[in-house]
């Protein structure tokens, strides 16, 4: 799959900027959730290539953390126009990722 990694320097870029729907998934090295749900965005990502995939570790970007007010993790967050149309928290399976990226 293939993802963006998001960074302060670059999110303007990445995703205020994107002319397609982001998808990104606020992640953790040491968060099972988060590597539970990683192979569903991939194949998620696969069939949707329309989407684009990011990912911000949460633990090497606090500044993109806070902005978006992240609490707990997964946390799935969709980016529309450069603004925030959707998100979700904790594990979501391949269908509900579908439908988050889908239904706003």
């Amino acid at each position: 799959m293939a993802t963006t990694k998001i960074t302060w320097d670059n999110f303007e870029k990445e995703v205020i900027q994107s002319e397609q729907t982001v998808l990104i998934d606020f992640w953790a090295t040491w968060c099972g959730p988060c590597q539970m749900l990683a192979p569903f965005l991939e194949e998620v990502a696969e069939e949707m290539p329309e989407v684009k995939f990011c990912k911000v570790n949460v633990d090497e970007e606090p500044e993109l953390t806070s902005r978006f007010g992240v609490m707990n993790i997964p946390m799935l967050v969709v980016m529309k126009g450069g603004k925030l149309v959707n998100q979700s928290v904790g594990f979501q399976g391949k269908e509900q990722i579908k439908d988050l990226v889908t239904k706003f």
